[in-house]
């Protein structure tokens, strides 16, 4: 496979930027197997941006030839105080979220699956930290913290700055070239780049993913994130805690459509769209398919899109209805969350230990 070929999987949706391509290209022409990662942290149950698209994203690196680090996030998401604080219970949702991505595809023996617990027996990683921590201004640190979904009043610890600095020696202690991540973790991403050029270390090139917006549409959060776009992406993302406006790796497909129909979708309205968010950033992903809309004569009888440019067009143009846009959003989408309904069918022990722990906390 040629670079340019690598390049357009690396970057294919859900991917929103790129920091930079020309230095992707030069790691893709110096380097067969580059090491990207990704972090998450164990909080709750999983979405479909959390367990899905992120599993999608995987397959498409590994296919690009790169090695892939998934890092389980345990002692930052006890920093962040998820799941109470309570680091067993953490963990435990922390070992259901591997199993989310196995069901979905991720072939673990293909994938490093790491756990920050791990990483932080080692010294070298905190002697890691405090580098960062010196080389890092009290501002810089404070503007780095929305990478916690948190607003400003919500951060009350001074454990918390640590939490920047340790997301950033991840970067270093993992030895990656590609920081895989969403990009409401971008200023993490980016205070790892001017760090590297402070002590000469490697500096990483930034593969930042869209997030996938939560059914309800837009949502202004407010808050210290000078960046008025991202905030907005950041504050109307799908949200494990508002079960209403996300769509979970397991629900059902009569839940799947009933919280689709319910879904924020204005007519004509392509832009900040929930339903064509997904239909974007997870069904089409820049391929092209058959999304077949099966609808009545009187309203113009059935319809074959096959890519997502034609789809946004005719929503736009008012030739697709709203209704029939989130049938068979929520049909396709059904289809592709099979793999992990099944899984769970028949591991329900998985499933119902993170219900118990999520409620608890």
């Amino acid at each position: 496979m040629n670079v340019k070929d690598r390049i357009e999987l690396i970057t294919r949706p859900p991917v929103e930027e790129v920091i930079t391509i020309s230095e992707l290209t030069t790691l893709l022409e110096e380097k067969r197997n580059p090491v990207a990662y990704d972090g998450f942290e164990p909080s709750g149950l999983a979405h479909i941006a959390s367990g899905l698209m992120r599993a999608l994203k995987i397959a498409d690196l590994l296919q690009a030839g790169v090695k892939f680090k998934l890092l389980i996030a345990d002692w930052h998401a006890w920093i962040n105080e998820k799941m109470g604080g309570d680091l067993n219970l953490i963990q435990d949702v922390g070992k259901y979220i591997i199993k989310v991505w196995e069901s979905l595809g991720v072939d673990t023996s293909k994938v490093d699956v790491i756990w920050a617990s791990d990483l932080v027996k080692d010294r070298e990683y905190w002697k890691k930290v405090v580098l960062v921590m010196k080389h890092t201004t009290l501002k810089r640190m404070t503007r780095a913290l929305t990478i916690m979904g948190r607003t400003e009043g919500e951060l009350q610890s001074s454990a918390q700055f640590l939490y920047p600095a340790m997301q950033v020696s991840d970067i270093f202690q993992l030895d990656v070239d590609i920081c895989q991540l969403g990009i409401d973790q971008r200023k993490a991403n980016m205070l790892a780049r001017e760090i590297a050029e402070r002590l000469g270390w490697r500096k990483p090139v930034c593969v930042h993913h869209h997030m996938l917006m939560g059914l309800k549409g837009p949502t202004k959060m407010g808050g210290f994130d000078e960046e008025v776009n991202l905030d907005l992406q950041i504050a109307s993302k799908m949200s494990k805690s508002q079960p209403e406006t996300c769509i979970y790796v397991h629900d059902s497909p009569e839940v799947i459509l009933n919280k689709l129909l319910g879904a924020y979708c204005p007519e004509r309205q392509t832009e900040l769209n929930p339903v064509l968010d997904i239909a974007k950033n997870i069904i089409f992903r820049g391929q092209n398919i058959t999304f077949r809309i099966e609808r009545p004569l009187k309203f113009g009888g059935d319809i074959e899109v096959y890519n997502y440019n034609e789809l946004e067009k005719l929503y736009s143009e008012g030739k697709i209805h709203p209704l029939d846009l989130k049938k068979v959003t929520a049909k396709y989408l059904s289809n592709m969350l099979k793999p992990c309904r099944d899984y769970f069918d028949k591991h329900p022990e998985y499933l119902e230990r993170v219900k118990i722990v999520s409620v608890k906390s």
